[in-house]
Formats: structure tokens, C-alpha cells, sequence
């Protein structure tokens, strides 16, 4: 092989070097996140490195919280020009976050509520957690 060509990858080269799988590429590509490319010679489409890049970019986006929107979107951006509109997409991002944190820090104690007033109560009374759970009062300690 020609160390100079450019590299290309059948669907599924390009999902395995991307970590993802056939049907995930299938599925980027018709919601329009990914160009489906035209039929090369033979009957298999051929990827390169930029569609290998875009698909790294979409999971990298994933897995730092973006929905296939907000991904959409970031990727419509100029990373020459647009920085002001992506550092907001990624505050606006991080702002959520810290709200789903405060939110599970609150169901964390809640639930520790809960198995304190289980291990404090008597035995012979209704379980606190599964009375809450009912939505009665919890038995004070």
C-alpha cells in the first residue's frame, strides 16, 4: 500500500477505529450527523479520515453529556469563528450538570434518610422506606 494515499475505511473499519458499532454509523448518518459516502469502485462505500474524525468528535461529544442535537449543532460550528457560541454551548452544558449533581445529591440524602430511620426504628413498626415510598410520613425516630 501506498504510504502516501490516504487512508480509507470500509463502515465497518470505520466504526471499529472509532469505537462504535456498523448500525451506530448507519444510524449518525441518517440523522444527518454523518455523510453517507457515494459508492466508490465496487459495491463498498469507502470513509476517510475526516469522516473517522467527525465520528471520534460525535462519541468524544456523547460521552461529555451533548444529545445528538447539541452535537448537531456544535458540529456546525466554525472552530475559527464560533468560539464564543461553543464555550456557551459548553458553560450552558456544565450549568446542567451541576444541576443533575445537586439533584442526585439530593435523592442521595433523602435515601439516607430513609435507611437511618430503617436501621433506627423498631422492628415490630412498618419499614420507613417502603411507608415513604407509599407516600406516608415517615415515623420519627
Amino acid at each position: 500500500m501506498d504510504p502516501n494515499a490516504a487512508q480509507t475505511f470500509t463502515i465497518g473499519l470505520l466504526a471499529r477505529a472509532a469505537g462504535v458499532g456498523v448500525e451506530t454509523v448507519r444510524y449518525y448518518q441518517r440523522r444527518g450527523l454523518l455523510a453517507e459516502p457515494a459508492p466508490g469502485c465496487g459495491a463498498y462505500r469507502t470513509y476517510g479520515a475526516a469522516e473517522l474524525a467527525r465520528l471520534r468528535a460525535i462519541r468524544r461529544a456523547q460521552q461529555l453529556g451533548f444529545s445528538l442535537e447539541e452535537i448537531d449543532g456544535l458540529l456546525a460550528l466554525n472552530a475559527d469563528t464560533d468560539r464564543e457560541r461553543a464555550r456557551a454551548a459548553a458553560q450552558a452544558k456544565i450549568e446542567l450538570i451541576e444541576a443533575r449533581i445537586r439533584q442526585l445529591q439530593d435523592m442521595r440524602d433523602a435515601l439516607a434518610e430513609l435507611v437511618h430511620c430503617c436501621r433506627h426504628s423498631d422492628a415490630a413498626t412498618p419499614c420507613p422506606i417502603l411507608r415513604a415510598l407509599a407516600g406516608e410520613a415517615a415515623a420519627p425516630d
